[in-house]
């Protein structure tokens, strides 16, 4: 009976520990999930254009707006109508701007341009774009042209304009340099090599001041200002975290661990449950065999914690999660020709 008890107690022993190794969400505390295989497509103009990285609405409901790899911010108009233009920067030509065989996209964004994170004001109808190239745009309600507002800071240009996000009461937008080494084109090489000579700003549009709120960080990406407005939360995409930075009360200034995440963030959008939608371009331990499921992105707290997450094919590396009022969630992402909208059951 002993001897009986024992090999049973290491057969429990060696089976909790293969659940670790290969299920390791399993001896974690449960939290809510959803499949979002089955998703809506809203294609892009077939073959010119890819990757709808971020995804905003204006201050009426309208939209999508999503940056596309050839420089421009389009508008989702409809079944119907589908995409138009409706921002693009200073430069912009489509013949020069649009990627071939011969001229791949890495050849046209330091000339066209690559939109990465959107926000409107809704007080004032205009959209900020985070252009990896170009720096800071905004462009006014109705669209045409962005000014560039900022493309260096003390003297230094903003190599990888990436994060955005705007104070809705005052108006003031805050945004991300992930590095002052590398361009988007080489951001591989910002994780890779640890680079941390990020920096988080803030833009002031009322004097058109900028001012550095922390430097020398590890990839700063995404960035969303809390519901209190008393801090701001960023994505540190190589070390695979969240990071809380205080812009009001005792701690102004100070920024702190917020989340350990299970895969490498992009931006991060408040989700309407509570907390921030983070977007995980990939997971840390990802394995390329078996199901065909991973984790698209994760649902954190406001105490850090991750609340819930989001799985679906491994084909999909998204870049933004933005969930609407209606109980829609848009998905942008920075290699497909589509934006992906996600219906919760």
């Amino acid at each position: 009976m002993g001897c009986g008890m024992s090999r049973l107690a290491k057969a429990t022993i060696s089976l909790v520990i293969m659940v670790m190794l290969f299920m390791p969400g399993a001896m974690a505390a449960t939290v809510a999930s959803f499949d979002a295989t089955r998703s809506q497509h809203l294609p892009l103009p077939r073959g010119t254009v890819r990757g709808p990285e971020s995804v905003a609405f204006d201050g009426q409901g309208q939209g999508p707006y999503s940056g596309v790899s050839d420089g421009r911010v389009l508008k989702w108009n409809g079944d119907k109508l589908g995409w138009t233009t409706y921002t693009h920067g200073p430069g912009y030509d489509s013949k020069m701007c649009t990627a071939t065989k011969f001229r791949p996209e890495t050849a046209t964004e330091s000339r066209c341009g690559r939109p990465l994170g959107l926000r409107f004001d809704q007080k004032t109808g205009d959209l900020y774009i985070a252009d990896a190239y170009k720096g800071l745009m905004r462009v006014g309600p109705g669209g045409g042209e962005a000014t560039v507002l900022v493309n260096n800071v003390d003297g230094i240009p903003l190599s990888f304009t990436n994060g955005v996000d705007v104070d809705q009461t005052t108006g003031q937008v805050y945004f991300t340099d992930s590095s002052m080494n590398y361009n988007r084109a080489q951001h591989e090489m910002v994780t890779r090599t640890g680079d941390s000579t990020g920096r988080l700003m803030r833009y002031d549009p009322r004097t058109s001041d900028v001012t550095v709120l922390q430097s020398d960080m590890t990839y700063p990406n995404g960035v969303a200002i809390s519901t209190d407005r008393t801090h701001l939360v960023v994505a540190s995409t190589g070390p695979c975290k969240l990071l809380r930075h205080w812009i009001k009360g005792p701690n102004t200034g100070r920024s702190e661990p917020f989340a350990d995440l299970p895969g490498y963030p992009d931006n991060v959008r408040p989700s309407n449950k509570g907390g921030y939608w983070v977007a995980l371009h990939r997971e840390k331990n990802e394995i390329s065999f078996g199901r065909d499921s991973h984790l698209l992105a994760v649902r954190v707290g406001s105490n850090g914690k991750i609340l819930e997450e989001m799985r679906g094919p491994k084909s999909v590396r998204p870049t933004e999660i933005m969930e609407r009022e209606n109980g829609k969630i848009y998905m942008g992402s920075v290699e497909l020709p589509y934006v992906s909208v996600v219906k919760r059951k």
